[in-house]
């Protein structure tokens, strides 16, 4: 019989001890380790025989040929996006979110449209409760198989009798293999079956999407280890409250991490929203005081999002600065700018922000936006509707440029809007434009437009 190890792992980083002790080393958490026994056995994980060695000889970088990647292309606009433009093969997929977000609709909605032969592997539900779940979503399917199984080497089986050309996991902390003795959800299990689905990933070139699980604090759970084993780490966000979902890829090997997806969630399942300003921007036709709208960018997207502020007299000693989807320390900077470089005391007035929507934007080109909402606030004069920003705010209250501002006003112009307040400085082509370009230097110069 093998002799059993025991060791102490700690629950956050997955650093390993040979003893227990208070702070783990390697992250500065308390109280994390955990002991699980480790099994000292021969592996015999997932094997191949059809596809051959690879080369171990170093070739020089010059001579290495590389062929373009064939990707597989779903039917999902909005995922192919976020990816980069597709499924590269062999690679591996990690799908995190809050519980009840969308992540198995989302998946199992992808895995009913795909042309591809698809493994849906649920350790959570019953095929009867998926059957159910993709009856309401979408038509039936023809390349869906759906196992219930948490044991890998069981899996393992069915995905040499049906070689699938997509593997699909719910979720990876309930797996469990036999070469390790601790339950499902731990450290080492989830390293362990992560290692043997790479294994089979890169052996087989076969992509394997796996689907994770959140921690209170927002972060996948399980040790960040996991992170850094798969190839794309993506994040299914949104509000329960609201219908609308946002994918964005926080790690991204074969593309870029700029990239957005936005879905809507209905009773059939999740739609693809191709138009993001329609859910960003409300469709009033009374103008208020207090909103803004700043042309901004996810990615390659041009968007259009609604800002909102309140500016009213502080009740208590020291004034409130409260932001929803913006960077308060940006908001802080840019009331400074407010009250030093153009004159408004909003030293003693509580200032709260909002982006419609529900979406958390870093774009500098917001900045605009934002002052011409607390501007507008601040004296009850409505903004037309008609006019949007795109600029970024200084130190010095100077208005400066932002990238790819012709992207910004063409999106602008496409979406019915009458005027664009940008940089002075700001490089445009020489193209006829239909829609107005009101060029600022100065803080005093959008204060003397707006008012």
């Amino acid at each position: 019989m093998p002799k059993n190890k025991v060791a102490y792992f700690c629950q956050s980083c997955g650093a390993q001890y040979a003893k227990w002790q208070g702070q783990c080393n390697a992250c500065k958490e308390w109280n994390t380790l955990v002991e699980e026994v480790i099994t000292k056995e021969e592996k015999t994980t997932w094997k191949t025989t059809s596809v051959p060695k690879r080369m171990t000889k170093p070739q020089k970088i010059n001579d290495i040929e590389v062929a373009k990647e064939q990707r597989l292309v779903t039917q999902d606009q909005e995922l192919n996006r976020v990816l980069g433009g597709g499924i590269v093969p062999g690679s591996l997929i990690l799908l995190g979110g809050e519980p009840g977000i969308g992540k198995s609709t989302l998946l199992l909605q992808v895995s009913l449209q795909l042309p591809y032969k698809t493994l849906y592997v649920s350790g959570e539900e019953s095929q009867q409760q998926i059957k159910m779940r993709g009856e309401r979503i979408t038509s039936q399917s023809e390349n869906c198989y759906i196992l219930s199984e948490t044991k890998t080497q069981h899996i393992f089986k069915q995905v040499e009798a049906i070689e699938p050309d997509i593997l699909i996991i719910d979720s990876i902390q309930t797996l469990h293999t036999d070469y390790v003795e601790s339950s499902p959800g731990s450290v080492s299990q989830i390293r362990e079956c992560t290692s043997e689905l790479i294994k089979f990933a890169k052996e087989t070139n076969t992509p394997v999407l796996l689907i994770g699980h959140i921690t209170k604090e927002g972060s996948i759970a399980g040790p960040k280890v996991l992170e850094h084993m798969v190839d794309c780490v993506l994040q299914f966000e949104g509000d329960r409250n609201h219908v609308y979902r946002i994918l964005r890829a926080h790690k991204n090997r074969f593309g870029s991490t700029h990239e957005l997806g936005i879905y809507e969630m209905r009773h059939q399942g999740l739609r693809q929203v191709s138009n993001p300003s329609e859910l960003l921007i409300s469709r009033g036709n009374e103008d208020l005081s207090g909103t803004a709208i700043a042309a901004t960018l996810e990615g390659m997207r041009p968007l259009m999002v609604e800002i909102q502020a309140l500016v009213s007299s502080a009740v208590y000693g020291t004034p409130q600065r409260s932001t929803t989807g913006y960077n308060a320390k940006r908001l802080n900077m840019l009331l400074a700018v407010l009250e030093k470089r153009a004159g408004f005391r909003l030293g003693a007035k509580d200032v709260f922000l909002n982006i419609t929507g529900g979406i958390s934007i870093d774009d500098p080109a917001l900045d605009l936006a934002v002052v011409a909402a607390i501007l507008s606030s601040n004296e009850d004069v409505a903004i037309s509707r008609t006019c949007c920003f795109a600029a970024e705010i200084g130190l010095a209250g100077e208005i400066r440029p932002v990238s790819r501002v012709e992207q910004r006003v063409l999106e602008a112009e496409k979406l019915g809007f009458e005027s664009i307040v940008i940089a002075k400085s700001s490089k445009l082509p020489k193209n006829n434009y239909q829609i107005q370009l009101i060029r600022a230097a100065k803080m005093e110069d959008v204060v003397d437009f707006l008012f």
